[in-house]
């Protein structure tokens, strides 16, 4: 292009080009990538979209850029030669069906059981209609190993609705979706709520009779527990533990207010009173019957008003304690929650006509409240002015509050570890349209070998 210039100019002036002009070859120009617009940017998106892998494209087309390591040179070009018995290498090497047949059927099975033992809950539930093998991965005692050492994924939370009080449903939190069991878990002719959970399993509750069912609402491993053996028609609140040590066995704690208690274990199938209250325990316990207990390393808390305060309760030792912790000014509607061992509190902070969800830590040198977080002011301005009503409906590392009042109804969730607030999306049931109001609901640990 330079010489060309340069040409027509010498012709304007009607003088012959220099020789060293003519001997001169001007060096290429570098194409100059195209420009983008300022607005324009690229996320990365773990869904299938055409648009994320054309704005990818257009970035790697600006510049194909590559860093490398100090101390280590550009890559070598390879030889026409070298690239093209690379090619035809790669071409003769694609697998046929049959050989890829050979190749799954020498897979080991403990290596096998391992992968999908990795898979999330709601994508093997997926695969098991694959075959006969697949399906009976749940009742394999190896399989069950193999998901016994993996650590914990985040709970889910199972939840009642008001316009279906015996139709359950099941929020995953990383999914960010809600799962309908097409088959009822329990009895369906009964109102039974879900009360505690622990291992993979959910504890229920017959309000009207007083019969307790345990159930993995996954598999529906399902048993209905012992009558029990005395007549309580009052509250009570429902705590439950897990040993997996123990293969899998559980425990179901009821407790009145008048301070009546009962155990149930899995290993012998029978309620037990292990002894009365003692008498350094205040009674009635004016028990919080909105706040799930909560356990930590083998210890049962119950939150309790009059005085405020919490009980303990050591599932190994039988050693009942009482604690007073005076709880926070201006709190109302307040539930216990745990994560990695630490007591929390998640409750309704209200003054004047201003409402807010706060969350504290319970310090344990000084039995006071700590607050440690609370939710975003733009969230509670919704909510301001209005008679605000709170449940949690799972107290495990993950909380799931619903806030409700006579027109709205949220759901919010916080993560404490991370210090997270999200919003949790509306339960709508399959082929309807219409915004279902929780009730009630626990959360618990997704386990695809628990057996009730």
């Amino acid at each position: 292009m330079l010489s060309h210039l340069i040409s027509q100019v010498l012709d304007l002036s009607g003088t012959p080009p220099p020789p060293y002009l003519l001997r001169y070859q001007p060096p290429p120009i570098l194409q100059q990538p195209p420009e983008l617009p300022s607005h324009s940017s690229c996320l990365l998106n773990l869904e299938d979209d055409q648009s994320e892998d054309d704005c990818y494209n257009l970035v790697m087309k600006a510049g194909k850029f590559e860093m490398l390591e100090p101390g280590i040179g550009p890559p070598s070009k390879r030889a026409r030669k070298d690239s093209t018995q690379g090619k035809k290498l790669s071409e003769t090497s694609v697998p046929n069906e049959t050989m890829e047949s050979e190749i799954w059927k020498e897979f080991p099975e403990d290596l096998f059981e391992n992968v999908i033992a990795r898979l999330p809950v709601a994508t093997f539930f997926r695969f098991r209609s694959v075959c006969q093998k697949w399906n009976s991965l749940l009742t394999s005692n190896s399989f069950s190993l193999q998901c016994g050492q993996l650590t914990r994924t985040q709970p889910w939370f199972y939840t009642r609705t008001h316009e279906n009080v015996n139709t359950g449903a099941m929020y995953d939190p990383v999914s960010r979706k809600w799962h309908h069991p097409n088959v009822p878990v329990v009895p369906t002719n009964k109102i039974v709520l879900p009360v505690a959970s622990a291992g993979g399993l959910v504890c229920f509750l017959d309000i009207s009779h007083g019969s307790f069912y345990v159930c993995n609402p996954l598999t529906r491993s399902f048993r209905e527990l012992q009558a029990r053996s005395v007549n309580v028609w009052s509250r009570v609140v429902v705590g439950m533990t897990a040993n997996e040590k123990a293969g899998g066995a559980y425990q179901v704690m009821w407790v009145g207010s008048n301070g009546e208690y009962e155990i149930y274990d899995s290993r012998n199938g029978t309620w037990a009173c292990p002894g009365a209250m003692p008498a350094c325990i205040n009674v009635p316990l004016s028990l919080n019957y909105r706040s799930q207990p909560v356990t930590i390393a083998g210890c049962m808390y119950f939150l309790r008003s009059d005085p405020d305060g919490i009980m303990s309760y050591d599932t190994e030792t039988g050693i009942w304690k009482q604690f007073t912790v005076p709880a926070p000014v201006h709190l109302r509607e307040h539930t216990l929650a745990e994560c990695g061992g630490r007591i929390m509190l998640a409750g309704l902070l209200t003054k004047n006509a201003a409402t807010c969800v706060c969350i504290w830590e319970l310090q344990k040198m000084t039995l006071l409240w700590k607050e440690v977080d609370r939710m975003p002011n733009i969230w509670c301005l919704e909510f301001y002015g209005k008679p605000i009503r709170m449940s949690c409906l799972g107290n495990k590392t993950l909380l799931m509050l619903s806030l409700r009042s006579k027109m709205t109804n949220r759901l919010v969730g916080y993560n404490i570890a991370r210090k997270e607030w999200f919003k949790v999306p509306n339960c709508v049931f399959p082929h309807s349209r219409k915004r279902q109001w929780i009730a009630c609901g626990t959360a618990f640990h997704p386990c695809l070998t628990a057996k009730a």
